[in-house]
């Protein structure tokens, strides 16, 4: 699973001209799913979303405080191009989870953000529909995460083979 969160001023979703969310401040979640990614995942990247510590405390010391600590608002848009892989020039998107799997995990996403966190601060786009998003982000800053299982696979491409439609470490 990866994820690339901003902290945003605000954010929102438009599908067909109409626009079906929106957050103040906050963070604004881009979260691709991969055909490896497991319930266990899926929480490791709640928990470092939710942590995150991207916002400054009341003293304005840097990097000390999380959304649930400031008690501000997340915005989950599903996008399966992060999980891209350049053929040449081509993307190639073989590494994400099929649209029939991912609609229902990504759900779950939301579901765990939501029990974990104030469900009424967690919003979300249209799965599997075109979007514009609208983000405007403060500093800027963004962060990109990795769930555990994937960094490890890929952190290294040195260590990392292709078999089929499988990245394989080496020596595993």
């Amino acid at each position: 699973m990866k994820a690339v969160v901003q902290r945003v001023t605000r954010a929102s979703v438009t599908v067909g001209g109409e626009q079906i969310s929106a957050i103040g401040r906050g963070i604004c979640v881009l979260l691709g799913i991969s055909l490896e990614d497991t319930q266990k995942e899926l929480e490791h990247m709640v928990r470092k979303i939710l942590n995150l510590r991207v916002f400054e405390d009341e003293s304005g010391k840097h990097w000390s405080k999380s959304v649930m600590d400031k008690q501000y608002e997340v915005l989950c848009i599903s996008q399966f191009t992060l999980q891209c892989v350049l053929k040449g020039n081509k993307p190639d998107f073989h590494l994400a989870m099929p649209t029939e799997q991912a609609e229902g995990f990504y759900n779950s996403f939301l579901e765990q953000l939501r029990k974990t966190y104030r469900p009424e601060l967690i919003k979300d786009g249209k799965f599997g529909a075109y979007m514009q998003v609208h983000i405007q982000n403060d500093g800027p800053v963004t962060i990109e995460l990795e769930s555990p299982a994937l960094g490890a696979a890929t952190s290294d491409p040195k260590q990392c083979i292709f078999i089929g439609q499988n990245w394989i470490l080496k020596n595993s």
